[in-house]
């Protein structure tokens, strides 16, 4: 399995936070995620975990 199969999408992510894929959309907009670890071949924004995880620690308002 490549490096980049483990790479999440807006969906794993928004699963991981427990909010829906749109909301996590929005923060990208809003400037309030990280930058994306890389784009795909679609040029999709994907991340990996760890980047998530340690944003997510850290958010405002974070449950």
């Amino acid at each position: 399995m490549s490096r980049s199969a483990n790479l999440w999408s807006y969906t794993e992510i928004a699963r991981h936070i427990n909010v829906q894929p749109e909301t996590v959309r929005t923060y990208r907009r809003h400037g309030l995620l990280p930058e994306p670890d890389l784009l795909d071949a679609a040029g999709h924004p994907r991340w990996y975990p760890d980047t998530i995880r340690a944003w997510a620690r850290r958010r405002p308002g974070r449950r």
